[in-house]
């Protein structure tokens, strides 16, 4: 089983357009219009990252009560330091990944490149501030890992995981 789609509220639908269809390389491919329980209505804006089983889609708000005041930043709104909350893609190569970095530097924006030493991620921010990431497993799992893991669900005790192989911050080259 995998997961349907994520939905969030945006900012503004034309600039988390932009970024999830031009940057992203996701495909708009349907919109839900109609009331809001609680009041006003909404447009709820479906794009498709690989197939027609799995989606991202955005919130268009009208006339919704709160949603002037509302927080886009996932980790900000539950009170959170802002790495704890975000979203990760999955890529199948290094070479994927590298096209997709020079896609978001071509566009401007900043890029976080992490080796976590099983997988390989590069961040960035979406229009609402959400940290976005696309990410490649580039490790194994083996019996250990998984003892570990279990042992983590009831231990407190357990020695802090080896730091980053590496960690590199990257800026668009006209900036």
């Amino acid at each position: 089983m995998s997961y349907h789609h994520l939905a969030l509220a945006a900012r503004d639908i034309g600039e988390t357009h932009r970024f999830y269809e031009e940057l992203m390389g996701f495909e708009l491919v349907k919109v839900e219009i109609g009331e809001v329980p609680g009041g006003g209505w909404a447009k709820h804006f479906f794009y498709r990252m690989e197939n027609d089983a799995a989606f991202i889609a955005f919130w268009e708000l009208h006339d919704v009560p709160g949603a002037g005041a509302m927080e886009t930043n996932l980790s900000k709104a539950a009170g959170l330091p802002d790495h704890i909350n975000h979203i990760a893609f999955g890529v199948c190569s290094m070479a994927e990944l590298a096209e997709r970095k020079q896609r978001w530097l071509g566009a401007g924006l900043k890029v976080m490149e992490i080796d976590h030493n099983w997988c390989h991620s590069i961040y960035t921010r979406d229009p609402n501030d959400n940290l976005v990431e696309f990410c490649l497993t580039t490790g194994t799992f083996d019996r250990t890992d998984r003892e570990r893991a279990l042992a983590a669900l009831t231990r407190d005790d357990l020695p802090f995981s080896a730091a980053p192989a590496a960690i590199d911050f990257h800026t668009p080259a006209d900036r």
